[in-house]
């Protein structure tokens, strides 16, 4: 995995929110495959300087380590590789601290293997292949065999209270959101759905919401590495009548 250091996420945070961010998505994406626990001083410091909602992910497996989480300032809770290995955690994490905390994050990738996958929901890619979306987890480096569109539904009747879809195939490529699954998704269920995975430009993120029909976009490298400020984003996508906060 090719990843570059985008510098300390603290003051990340304070940058983004006084640049305008709705919220912010904090994911230790190695946690669960190496078994590391997420940084509460981190999260401690952040809930310190930013006053916008704060969502944290990576490595979270108990409702001890969620407990924790939230006391250190955090609003929401993402769950992915534990979710999946035991459903039943979402609903124990809902039943006591309230779908509004927990965010399912699911990581799919695309599998046009579809004579082998006859209980798959098959989806029609950009160029007319069919295909059905495969959940990874450990950060993408484990296949499951389950259906993204299926764990999705699941995932919501456990009692998610968001789901957060990220396609390992556009992750990092700037390539645009992955929109037959954000799509697919967006009309299938009734909980929010936050677009995530390969944003390169203002662009892709308009057409999470206006194709993908996204409830929220979520990008990282764009606003990392200073390409776009949040601000011109928000602007770009307001002169294309999508709703946004100012």
């Amino acid at each position: 995995m090719d990843l570059k250091e985008a510098g300390d996420p603290v003051e990340l945070a304070k940058r983004y929110n006084e640049e305008g961010a709705d919220e912010l998505v904090f994911l230790d994406i190695t946690a669960s495959a190496q078994g590391r626990k997420t940084m509460i001083d981190v999260i401690e410091r952040t809930a310190d300087e930013v006053f916008i909602p704060l969502t944290i992910g990576g490595g979270i497996n108990s409702i001890d380590a969620i407990r924790q989480i939230l006391r250190a300032g955090a609003d929401k809770v993402s769950v992915n590789t534990s979710a999946v290995k035991n459903p039943d955690f979402i609903k124990e994490s809902s039943d006591i601290f309230g779908a509004q905390c927990i965010v399912t994050a699911i990581d799919c990738r695309r599998n046009t293997d579809i004579k082998n996958n006859p209980d798959k929901t098959i989806l029609e890619l950009e160029d007319g292949t069919p295909a059905w979306y495969e959940v990874v987890i450990y950060g993408g480096r484990e296949a499951t065999g389950i259906d993204a569109v299926q764990w999705a539904r699941k995932a919501e009747e456990l009692g998610s209270g968001e789901i957060l879809l990220t396609s390992m195939d556009r992750d990092g490529t700037c390539a645009g959101y992955d929109l037959p699954i954000t799509k697919k998704l967006s009309e299938e269920l009734d909980i929010p759905i936050i677009a995530s995975g390969g944003v390169g430009n203002p662009q892709h993120i308009y057409e999470g919401f206006s194709i993908g029909k996204a409830d929220a976009a979520l990008a990282a490298s764009i606003f990392h590495f200073r390409e776009y400020s949040i601000k011109e984003v928000k602007e770009y996508l307001r002169d294309r009548e999508i709703p946004v906060r100012l």
